[in-house]
């Protein structure tokens, strides 16, 4: 009989190379190491990896790289809504391991396989994104967690790989990190204490520059386009060139502290610098070019689509009906926004946009008026003013 198929989302960490050996090994599984890249992996690692999976055991190595995928059907739609989860995270991780998820399902399913295998533990978000990933995408397709089921410990795993020959550096840092395209995500460490935060020896990309510079970043219909007056035909490179020029500066740093899908809090610390500039411009673009319930409305669905997502709520039809509306809201957000960086932080400077609306033949705010009379506006008033007084005027024992 032929051995049955097992997919393993295959990132390269321990409890993945664990589960690669433990099931080919051990379980007798045709192993299929899939690494799926969102734009995390350097050439480099992914080289490391599929002479790693090899090593473990694995029947076939694969890279699914997803990255122009994750852009095109998540980063893009984040942008447009300025998401940041409770104002502060730009959830990096959280998009990151839904299309990692969905990537994996299409390959289990393209192979025929029986059984799918991932490295999450029971303690956090990520094992509730793939496994309902795979559920409605891969029905009937077994899902094997062995360091979730066997509450595996790093020194066992690390053990049972030695053992076998595999001697691979696995040493306990004090910090773990997600690297991706939108963002590094630093768990571990100070952040496992309420009361601290994160030394400058735990980001990977330490303050090199001093001063400060001007960064254009130019939009076409809510579509990062240019930096520094240099087109990009690919985004995901323009994204690449706002990390390159922010990171030095330590832009983007902050600790995110918010509600897990599981229920309890969680904390994690991030640098971000590309997201946090791409956002803060184009929010400020948007304040010039959308009208008042444009960027309210905005705000509500772009609120609810970053819950969505962090929730593993993707896969919900709704999530489409948010992104038509956050698209079509993009139809007039063209132009440059000027940012000034400096060490750790940016101010906003200016615009320049032919939909600018600042800039109008009715009036200068503070300044003049054009499309009113001074009548006009004494009448406005009264008006307004009219539910107010007539309130007060039936409760005066209320007036302040």
């Amino acid at each position: 009989m032929s051995k049955k198929k097992v997919v393993v989302a295959f990132s390269g960490g321990l409890d993945t190379s664990y589960t690669v050996m433990y099931l080919a090994k051990e379980k007798g599984y045709e192993v299929y190491a899939a690494c799926a890249n969102t734009g995390g992996f350097s050439p480099e690692q992914l080289k490391q990896n599929e002479e790693n999976a090899y090593k473990l055991g694995a029947t076939k190595y694969v890279t699914l790289d997803v990255t122009r995928e994750y852009y095109d059907k998540s980063l893009r739609y984040m942008i447009y809504g300025n998401v940041l989860r409770n104002g502060t995270y730009p959830i990096s991780v959280s998009s990151e391991r839904i299309f990692q998820a969905l990537a994996i399902a299409r390959y289990a399913n393209e192979i025929g396989a029986s059984a799918i295998a991932h490295g999450s533990t029971g303690a956090g978000n990520d094992q509730i994104r793939f496994d309902m990933t795979f559920l409605v995408l891969a029905p009937g397709v077994e899902i094997i967690t062995l360091t979730r089921d066997m509450a595996l410990t790093r020194e066992a795993e690390v053990k049972y790989l030695n053992d076998n020959g595999f001697h691979a550096d696995f040493t306990k840092l004090k910090y773990s990190y997600n690297v991706g395209i939108w963002g590094t995500s630093i768990c571990g460490g100070e952040i496992l204490d309420s009361a601290q935060g994160l030394p400058e020896t735990a980001y990977l990309k330490q303050v090199e520059k001093n001063g400060s510079e001007e960064l254009r970043l130019t939009f076409e219909q809510g579509e990062l386009k240019a930096v520094n007056g240099e087109k990009f035909d690919d985004t995901i490179k323009a994204i690449q060139k706002v990390e390159e020029i922010g990171a030095p500066y330590g832009i983007g740093r902050d600790m995110h502290v918010g509600d897990t899908i599981i229920g309890i809090k969680g904390r994690v610390g991030f640098e971000a610098a590309a997201p946090m500039l791409i956002i803060g411009a184009h929010r400020f673009l948007e304040k010039y070019t959308l009208s008042k319930w444009q960027q309210y409305w905005k705000d509500q669905v772009a609120n609810w689509y970053g819950m969505f997502l962090h929730e593993s709520q993707y896969l919900e039809p709704v999530m489409r009906d948010i992104e038509a509306m956050l698209e079509n809201s993009q139809r007039n957000v063209t132009g440059t926004a000027i940012l000034k960086l400096m060490p750790k932080h940016f101010e906003t400077v200016g615009v320049e946009s032919v939909n600018d609306l600042v800039k109008n033949k009715l009036g200068e705010y503070g300044e003049i008026q054009r499309g009113w009379t001074a009548e006009d506006a004494k009448g406005f008033i009264k008006v307004t003013s009219t539910p107010l007084r007539a309130y007060y005027l039936n409760h005066p024992d209320e007036k302040i």
